[in-house]
Order: structure tokens, then C-alpha cells, then sequence
């Protein structure tokens, strides 16, 4: 009973300090404060600190696999939209404040397309996972 308890504690804590890590990463890229400044919401950046953190710590929790949300298919829907929202922002935000879209377009001609591009790179996003999650692959 004491070891697991005691497991249970140090997995708390090595999952906050995941997810400190995880949330101090992304302010010192710039990325949060990046997304404050467009949503003009600067004065709030704590929340979105701690959504962060929250985010990271929920989905350790649920990486455990015997973890269970009981949310239901719209809860799963729901939570797989948000997933989504976040990987894909998070890519396009990181692309963006480590200019790699600049490069890009520079280097492959796309000056007037740009929109284009972005696209793209969403669709491939949603392509792949459909993709995965459609053959099975996540089962292996």
C-alpha cells in the first residue's frame, strides 16, 4: 500500500515539473505571449500559462491508459478537436516565431500563395491522422 502510494506521489510530481517544463518552453519561445498579442489579451497571460500546464497534466494523466475520462463520444469528439487545435496551432505558432515559413517560402517560390501553404500543411496534418487513426496503426 505504502509503495503505491508512494509511486503515486512521485508521479504527481514528476508530472508537474513535465508540465512546468512544457509551459516554460512554450513562454520562452514566445509562443504564448504570441498568441496573447493577437487575441489582444495580453493581460491574461497567466491563463493561458495555466491552461497550458492543466493541458499537459490532463494529458499525462490520460497517457497512463488505465485512466479513464468518463466524457462519452462527445466528450471524445470534443477532446480530439481541442487536440487537434493545439498540435496544429502549436506547429504553425513554433513554424512562425522560428521563421521557418519565411524560408520556406522564399526558397520554393511561393511569395503570392502563402495562404496556400498553410492550408496545406493543415490538410496534411488532418490527412495523416485520419490516416492513422483509420488503418488501426495506433492499436500497435
Amino acid at each position: 500500500m505504502w509503495r503505491k502510494m508512494i509511486l503515486m506521489i512521485l508521479g504527481l510530481c514528476f508530472g508537474n515539473v513535465t508540465a512546468c517544463g512544457a509551459t516554460a518552453f512554450l513562454v520562452s519561445l514566445g509562443i504564448l505571449p504570441r498568441y496573447a498579442g493577437i487575441t489582444r489579451t495580453a493581460e491574461k497571460m497567466h491563463i493561458y500559462e495555466h491552461a497550458a500546464a492543466l493541458g499537459i497534466l490532463v494529458g499525462t494523466a490520460g497517457s497512463f491508459g488505465r485512466v479513464v475520462f468518463p466524457l462519452g463520444t462527445a466528450g471524445l469528439v470534443a477532446a480530439g478537436i481541442f487536440s487537434g487545435i493545439f498540435v496544429g496551432s502549436w506547429i504553425v505558432a513554433l513554424g512562425e516565431v522560428l521563421n521557418i515559413f519565411p524560408a520556406l517560402i522564399k526558397k520554393c517560390g511561393l511569395r503570392k500563395s502563402t495562404g496556400l501553404l498553410i492550408i496545406s500543411i493543415a490538410l496534411g496534418k488532418v490527412s495523416g491522422s485520419l490516416l492513422y487513426f483509420g488503418k488501426g496503426w495506433w492499436k500497435t
